[in-house]
């Protein structure tokens, strides 16, 4: 009786490289979050955000009002970013016949789920913006953090700012890997402005719009950077996936190969060389 093949097992999927290398950067980017949102609950940077939000209201003319307003959906992540990100990432499934590609976006949009809007929640802080519509509240008070609890009180840290680095670096990543499929390649200048432009417009477009105060956009930024360097080091082609999705189960994201390979199936050791049969 043949024996069963034994199953190799699996090497554990190592964490794909990120620039600036290591975790240092990752740790400074927390601290500066941190540290900017201990400054802001004890009074300071308060003068800063004041005046810029001042600035603003003194230079929006109506054209300057409805350019930022039009660049600002740059930013809007269930309007468009999820839905342009849904798009990529179904071609590249159907391209690909691969489920990873929507691990990519599960893994962005439970990441920040758990970690934007928890933060908004805490911090009640209202936008420059709740000083001229409801609640209308004065100034000194908006710009408090720990201040406005409720619906009103959610503008830290920019949901916008953060939003935009995730996605657009999960987009970038996945579009770079559709026109790899079709054997092309994205120049890396393209990658650069897709991941640094939305982001740097946004930062501009919702300060000088009223909707953010300057430091929840900084806030946002921090944060948004740290998100993408955490999804950024997930092995995506490798993570392991359940049996019930081993038809899918083939590499989409990093393989230089051809558009559509083999299922991955563990490789199974040999059995024992069979003896010469009877005559």
């Amino acid at each position: 009786m043949r024996p069963t093949p034994a199953v190799r097992p699996q090497p554990r999927p190592r964490t794909r490289p990120v620039r600036p290398a290591g975790w240092w950067f990752d740790l400074l980017l927390l601290v500066a979050f941190v540290a900017l949102t201990l400054a802001l609950a004890v009074g300071h940077r308060y003068g800063l955000d004041r005046a810029v939000a001042d600035w603003a209201g003194a230079h929006r003319p109506p054209a300057g009002y409805w350019i930022a307003r039009v660049l600002n959906t740059l930013g809007q992540g269930g309007q468009v970013l999820m839905p342009v990100v849904g798009i990529v990432g179904g071609l590249l499934v159907l391209r690909t016949r691969s489920v990873r590609p929507a691990l990519v976006f599960a893994g962005a949009f439970v990441l920040l789920y758990l970690v934007v809007g928890p933060l908004k929640l805490w911090t009640d802080r209202a936008a420059p913006s709740a000083t001229e519509k409801a609640p209308h509240l004065p100034a000194e008070d908006a710009v408090q953090l720990f201040h406005t609890p409720g619906r009103y009180g959610m503008s830290y840290p920019s949901g916008h700012l953060a939003n935009a680095i995730v996605w657009y670096g999960v987009i970038a990543l996945l579009l770079a890997a559709l026109l790899r499929s079709h054997g092309r390649r994205v120049p890396a200048n393209l990658i650069r402005a897709i991941r640094v432009l939305p982001p740097a417009i946004l930062l501009v477009t919702t300060t000088y719009l009223g909707w953010h105060w300057l430091t929840d956009s900084v806030a946002g930024l921090l944060l948004g950077l740290l998100l993408d360097r955490l999804l950024g080091r997930v092995p995506w082609d490798d993570v392991p996936l359940p049996a019930v999705l081993r038809r899918w189960d083939r590499p989409a994201l990093y393989a230089a190969g051809p558009a559509v390979s083999p299922p991955r199936y563990p490789p199974a050791s040999p059995g024992p060389p069979e003896g010469p049969r009877p005559a």
